[in-house]
């Protein structure tokens, strides 16, 4: 497509947009006169479905009206309300689904699946991460080192960018289990970057790792709903990720657990147990047992908070209408325009950080801007735009597909422009 920088193009192109109907689904937040806010921040925290509220209404008025009957008359009966979520879930991160769970939170998981997968001994037990992970990832894979008596300085290998680069390049990670592979024990590698937005090649990454038995992971916190990662057919070991960033299901939601077709019926594996992951055909028999289920509902262990499985089902409805294929087609392109206007600024402060290669990026677009400091952030804010700020230079904006538009992003740059002016 051949862009231009006018806002006439920009509206011809919302006018054309077999999506553009999706963002009346949607709650825009307003300032207190009532004027939208030009949204970029989906990344941290995507906009309330406007059919959340009923989704969650319905269950609410079935546990005034049923009580704990609920569980088996409610309209969407909660005793196995999870299994609601899993096809639609497992077409979003292109799964089986037998791989996939929805449960807890993504740290949560990501203990809960290293309590399987991370096996150390004392010899191989090193866990590679990004140089750049989010923290909570860091927190979490020190933790677990400390937990298993190591040294959790030691046991981290950092995947870094090379010098005066700021992306990830894979020959590095190959490097990295070449000569250091005898002594890891995982890899947990976000699929795509919170900070620069980089998607990596997971299949990839899956490859390299096993070619040195290791087991792989992925934190698709910023994945999920954004790109496709196809996780089934990168042959990861295991995946996890949130639900309130491009999956729209609110602040503090659930998560999603992946855990490959190939570990389904490995009951040997060590896990956490509770009755939810115990066979559902004996789980009221008090007396059983415990008799873990296959695939990735064996790694629950308490029954499904409805309320917030409600708001899941109801972005995921919208997901399951629309499809990933239409979503990314979308995305590429407005994330596309979004690059191009930010080029076509006249200032030689101001970088994307992000690949060029559409297929290597999600929509968020980390926009660098040299001497800038929180200040052009505020100033933003205070021009209707939310934006999130990342030390010590740099704007993450996410033109999400659902719910922004062409002009939205027109508007957008137009304000930066000046700003920076």
């Amino acid at each position: 497509m051949k862009y231009q920088n006018t806002e006439a193009f920009a509206k011809q192109q919302d006018k054309e947009d077999a999506l553009s109907h999706l963002r009346n689904r949607f709650h825009i937040p307003k300032d207190k006169n009532g004027n939208e806010w030009l949204y970029f921040t989906g990344n941290s925290l995507g906009l309330q479905p406007k059919s959340t509220k009923e989704y969650i209404n319905q269950e609410l008025e079935d546990w005034a009206n049923l009580g704990v009957e609920g569980h088996f008359e409610a309209k969407n009966p909660w005793l196995n309300y999870h299994e609601l979520l899993t096809d639609k879930m497992a077409k979003i991160v292109g799964a089986k689904p037998i791989e996939v769970v929805v449960m807890n939170t993504l740290t949560t998981n990501l203990h809960l699946l290293m309590v399987s997968f991370y096996r150390p001994t004392k010899t191989k037990y090193k866990i590679v991460i990004e140089s750049d992970a989010f923290p909570s990832d860091r927190y979490a894979v020190k933790s677990q080192l400390k937990f298993h008596g190591f040294d959790d300085e030691d046991g981290v290998i950092e995947w870094k960018p090379r010098p005066g680069e700021t992306l990830l390049n894979i020959e590095d990670l190959e490097s990295i289990l070449k000569f250091e592979g005898d002594e890891i024990a995982l890899l947990l590698i976000g699929g795509v970057n919170y900070y620069t937005g980089q998607f990596l090649d997971i299949k990839k990454i899956a490859e390299i790792g096993h070619s040195k038995n290791c087991i792989v992971g992925i934190d698709l916190a910023h994945g999920a709903g954004n790109v496709q990662p196809n996780l089934h057919d990168s042959n990861v070991d295991f995946a996890a990720w949130c639900t309130y960033k491009y999956l729209n299901a609110g602040p503090g939601s659930l998560g999603g657990v992946f855990v490959h077709e190939k570990h389904a019926k490995n009951k040997d594996l060590p896990r956490f147990a509770g009755w939810w992951n115990h066979n559902k055909e004996t789980r009221f028999n008090m007396r059983q047992p415990f008799d873990v289920m296959e695939g990735a509902e064996g790694w629950q262990l308490s029954n499904p908070p409805i309320l917030s499985m409600a708001a899941i089902k109801a972005s995921l409805d919208v997901f399951d209408e629309v499809g990933m294929d239409a979503l990314r087609e979308k995305s590429e392109k407005l994330t596309g325009y979004f690059e191009y206007l930010i080029n076509e600024i006249d200032s030689d402060d101001i970088s994307i950080i992000t690949p060029k290669n559409p297929k290597e990026r999600g929509c968020q677009l980390s926009i660098q801007v040299k001497n800038a400091d929180k200040n052009l952030h505020k100033k933003l804010t205070q021009n209707n735009i939310i934006t999130d700020w990342r030390e010590p230079d740099v704007i993450r904006c996410a033109p999400v597909p659902m719910y922004t538009s062409f002009e939205d992003v027109f508007r957008m740059v137009t304000i930066l422009e000046t700003l920076l002016k």
